[in-house]
C-alpha cells in the first residue's frame, strides 16, 4: 500500500537490499552480528500520528491484536533544537524470539493541543473539537482487534478482514483538505497540520533497516533522490555500532485536493510523508547512555570517551550483552537496540516539514504533563520500560548458563 502511495519508497527498499547484499559480500558472517540477513531484510518500522488520548487508545487496540506492546515514551516537545507539539510511544513485540521472527514497530505520536507553548487556548480548543468529531478506526476494525487480542487470534477470513480494514484506516485519504484550516495549523507546525488537518490518519513513513546507512545515503543520492542533509543519531566512529542511526529522503510533494473558504475545490499539494531508513546498533545501558548523551556528534569525541570494542563496552558496563554456552565456553552476543531516540525522531520529522514553524516552542507557558504514566493511562495498559526489557534479556541468558561468573567470556 505504501509503495503504491509513495513510489520512491520502492526505490529505498530496493537500494537497502542492494546495500545489504554488498555488506554481506564484504563482511561475511560479521555482517549478521546484530541480526540475520533474513531479519534485517524483513524489518520495518512505521509511523502514525493521532490527535487525542482516545485516538491513541484506538490504535493501541489495533496493535495489541498484532502482538505489539507499547514500549517507551518520547516527549518531542523537549527535543532540542527542534521541539514539536507531540509525545510518542512505540508499539512492538517485546520477546526476543518474537522480534527475531516479526521485527516490526509502529512509532505512534499524539498531538498535545493543550500545550499553550505551541497553541493559543482558542486554537487548542478548536483542534480538540475537530479531533473529537472524527472517527479514526471503524467500529468493525476495533471489534475484530479486541477479539483477536482476547482469543489470541482470528480465523482466516476475519484475519484478512482485519488487515484489509487496518490498511484502509492507514491509507492516505482522498478527501479534500480545508486549505484555511491546514494553513492555520501549519503556522504552528507541519506535524500539527498533518494530524489535525483532516478527518483521518495515515501511514506517515515506513522504514526498512540497512546494514550500512552511510553507503545507503550515498547510493540514494547517486540515484538522484534528494536526501535530508544528515544522518541522525550517533556519528560513524571507529567502535561498534550503537543505538540507532536514521536518515530519509525528503518528503515529496503529493497532490491533494484543497477546499477553499467559498467551497471551491482546487488542486494543491502537501509535503509530509517521506522515506526513512535506519541502521540499528547495540543497546546501551543507563551508564552508557549517560556517557553518549552528553557527547557531541563527533567521531573523535566518541573515540575518546568510549571503549572501541564490544568487550570493552561490556567490561565497562556501558552496553548490554547476552551470553550463551558453546562447547563449554561462554560467548558474548550484543543486544540489539530495539527502540528510538527522541532527538533523532524530531530531527527526521523537522527535516521533512514544508515550513519554518515550530523551530522552537513559541511560548513560555508551563508544559502540560504528557509523560510515561499519561500514555499508560490513555492506553489503559502498561507501557514497558526499554531498559528493563534489555536487563531482563541479559539476566535470562545468565540464568540459562547457571549464573556462572563473567570470566572467560569470548565474542
Amino acid at each position: 500500500m505504501y509503495a503504491a502511495e509513495v513510489p520512491a519508497y520502492g526505490a529505498l527498499v530496493e537500494t537497502a537490499q542492494s546495500v545489504n547484499a554488498e555488506v554481506m559480500a564484504r563482511d561475511g558472517s560479521a555482517a549478521e552480528r546484530l541480526g540475520s540477513l533474513d531479519r534485517v531484510t524483513a524489518e520495518r518500522h512505521g509511523a502514525v500520528r493521532v490527535g487525542s488520548a482516545a485516538e491513541l487508545a484506538q490504535v493501541g487496540r489495533l496493535f495489541a491484536a498484532l502482538g505489539m506492546e507499547p514500549v517507551g515514551s518520547y516527549d518531542l516537545r523537549e527535543a532540542a533544537p527542534t521541539p514539536l507539539p507531540i509525545v510518542s510511544t512505540a508499539f512492538r513485540p517485546v520477546e526476543p524470539s518474537e522480534l527475531a521472527t516479526n521485527p516490526f514497530r509502529m512509532f505512534t505520536s499524539v498531538l498535545v493541543p493543550e500545550d499553550e507553548r505551541f497553541f493559543t487556548p482558542e486554537l487548542g480548543a478548536r483542534v480538540r473539537r475537530a479531533i473529537a468529531a472524527r472517527t479514526l478506526l471503524a467500529p468493525r476494525l476495533l471489534q475484530l482487534a479486541d477479539r483477536a487480542t482476547a482469543e489470541s487470534g482470528l480465523g482466516d477470513d476475519e484475519a484478512v478482514e482485519l488487515l484489509r480494514l487496518a490498511c484502509d484506516a492507514l491509507a492516505l485519504s482522498g478527501e479534500p483538505v480545508d486549505r484555511g484550516w491546514h494553513d492555520e495549523l501549519s503556522a504552528v507546525s507541519g506535524v500539527a497540520a498533518d494530524i489535525a488537518g483532516g478527518t483521518s490518519t495515515h501511514l506517515n513513513h515506513l522504514t526498512p533497516r540497512v546494514l550500512d546507512i552511510d553507503l545507503l545515503y550515498d547510493r540514494m543520492s547517486e540515484r538522484g533522490i534528494e536526501m535530508i542533509d544528515r544522518i541522525q543519531g550517533p556519528p560513524r566512529w571507529a567502535g561498534p555500532d550503537v543505538l540507532l542511526r536514521q536518515t530519509s529522503f525528503r518528503a515529496l510533494a503529493e497532490a491533494r485536493s484543497m477546499r477553499a473558504a467559498d467551497g471551491r475545490i482546487t488542486a494543491g499539494e502537501v509535503r509530509v510523508r517521506f522515506g526513512e531508513v535506519e541502521a540499528r546498533g547495540i543497546a546501551l545501558t543507563p551508564a552508557g547512555r549517560s556517557v553518549v548523551d552528553a557527547l557531541p556528534r563527533d567521531a573523535d569525541a566518541w573515540a575518546a570517551a568510549l571503549p572501541s570494542t564490544e568487550g570493552g563496552l561490556d567490561d565497562a558496563g556501558l552496553a548490554w550483552f547476552t551470553v550463551s554456552e558453546v562447547a563449554g565456553r561462554l560467548h558474548r552476543a550484543p543486544v540489539v537496540y530495539e527502540d528510538f531516540l527522541p532527538a533523532s525522531a524530531a530531527g527526521i520529522f523537522r527535516s521533512n516539514l514544508d515550513d519554518g514553524a515550530a523551530s522552537s516552542a513559541p511560548g513560555d507557558a508551563p508544559a502540560v504533563v504528557r509523560d510515561h504514566d499519561w500514555i499508560a493511562g490513555a492506553l489503559g495498559r502498561e507501557v514497558r520500560d526499554p531498559m528493563a526489557l534489555y536487563a531482563a534479556q541479559v539476566e535470562a541468558s545468565w540464568a540459562a548458563v547457571g549464573g556462572r561468573g563473567r570470566g572467560g567470556v569470548s565474542a
